[in-house]
C-alpha cells in the first residue's frame, strides 16, 4: 500500500512528528547532540523560509509546530532530516537506518488545537515517567524560548566545508571548532489573539505545566529522572507502545474536519486525473496547487538488431 498524498498550503501550521529507527534513543539527549541539533534547525529554517512556534526533541523522535509561507516545508523537512541522520548518527556512532518512516504533518486548523498541540509538546517526559516536570527534560526544547521571548544561539558544523579543505581521514574532526558557523534560532509567536502579550503566554505555560504534572504524578509512582535520561544508551530500543491511528487534521470544531475532509478528497481526485495524463505522456497537464508531479522514466527503445 502506497504512502497517503501529501497536501500542503502555505498559510497553514503544522504539527509535524517523526520516529527513529526501531524506536532507539539515538536522539538521546547530551550537550553535544542538543548543540548539533539546534544547529541543524535553525540552519533548515532560515535557509528555507520556515517559521518554527515550538519543537521538542525527545529521545526517539520530533514534535514541530511550524509554517512555511513559501511552500518549502518538504525541502525544509528534507534539510533537518538527512543532516541530523548524518550529523547525530556519527555522534553516537550509528551506521544504519536513522528515522523509521517518513514524517506526518498534519494541519492545524483552529486555537483550541493549537493549543492542545503545545500542551502535547509540553507534556513529553512527565507523560512517560522520564521527568518530574517539563522544565525537568534535559533534552532540545522549545520550553525555555517560549517562557523568556529569547532567541537562542547555536553552532553549525559544515561538513561540506571540511570536505573542500582536506582528503578524508586527515585533518581536523569532524566536530571542530574550525568548521562551526554560528546559527540563531528565534520562535515565531503563536498567532493567538489570547496569547500576544508574554504575561498571558506565561500564564498559559504555567497553568498547563501545573495540570500536565499532576496528571503525570497519578499515573506513575516514580520518574527515571534527568541523570536517568542521560545515561540511557543510546541504540537502545524505546518499550514499545500501543500505536495510534494519525489523524488527518487537528481541529476541536468538526465542521472544519468536515470542510478539510473534502478538501482533501477533491486534491486526491484532481491529482489521481493529472497524475494518469501525465503518465501518458502529456506534458502540459496542470497539477493541483501543491502537489508533485510523479517521476516517469523514460522508455528504453527497442535494441537494434545487427542486419
Amino acid at each position: 500500500m502506497g504512502w497517503p498524498l501529501r497536501m500542503f498550503e502555505p498559510l497553514k501550521i503544522y504539527f509535524v512528528t517523526v520516529r527513529c529507527f526501531q524506536r532507539r534513543l539515538l536522539m538521546r539527549p547530551s550537550s553535544e547532540t542538543n548543540d548539533v541539533l539546534g544547529g541543524v534547525l535553525a540552519r533548515a529554517a532560515r535557509m528555507n523560509g520556515v517559521e518554527i512556534f515550538g519543537f521538542v526533541f525527545a529521545s526517539n523522535h520530533v514534535h514541530l509546530l511550524v509554517r512555511a509561507p513559501s511552500g518549502t516545508l518538504p525541502r525544509f523537512m528534507q534539510h533537518l532530516l538527512t543532516n541530523i541522520s548524518k550529523k547525530v548518527g556519527n555522534l553516537v556512532r550509528w551506521k544504519g537506518r536513522f528515522w523509521e518512516r517518513r514524517y506526518s504533518a498534519e494541519p492545524v486548523l483552529d486555537e483550541i488545537a493549537l493549543l492542545g498541540r503545545v500542551r502535547y509538546m509540553l507534556a513529553h517526559g512527565p507523560k512517560e515517567g522520564l521527568v518530574r516536570t517539563s522544565a525537568e527534560w534535559p533534552g532540545l526544547s522549545s520550553f525555555s524560548m517560549m517562557l523568556d521571548g529569547s532567541s537562542r544561539r547555536f553552532r553549525w558544523f559544515n561538513w561540506t566545508r571540511m570536505a573542500k579543505a582536506h582528503r578524508p581521514g586527515t585533518g581536523p574532526g569532524r566536530f571542530d571548532v574550525k568548521w562551526v558557523e554560528p546559527e540563531s534560532l528565534t520562535l515565531t509567536p503563536l498567532p493567538l489573539q489570547t496569547l500576544q502579550s508574554r504575561e498571558a503566554l506565561r500564564r498559559f505555560l504555567h497553568d498547563a505545566m501545573r495540570v500536565i504534572e499532576t496528571e503525570a504524578s497519578r499515573l506513575h509512582r516514580a520518574f527515571l529522572g534527568r541523570a536517568g535520561v542521560l545515561r540511557q544508551n543510546p541504540h537502545r530500543k524505546a518499550r514499545q507502545k500501543e500505536r495510534s491511528s494519525r489523524p488527518p487534521c487537528h481541529t476541536s470544531v468538526p465542521a472544519l474536519l468536515k470542510e478539510y475532509l473534502e478538501v482533501v478528497r477533491a486534491f486526491v481526485a484532481a491529482f489521481r486525473q493529472a497524475s494518469s495524463r501525465w503518465k501518458r505522456g502529456e506534458l502540459n497537464v496542470v497539477f493541483p496547487e501543491g502537489a508533485f508531479r510523479p517521476v516517469v522514466w523514460p522508455r528504453a527503445s527497442s535494441p537494434q538488431l545487427a542486419a
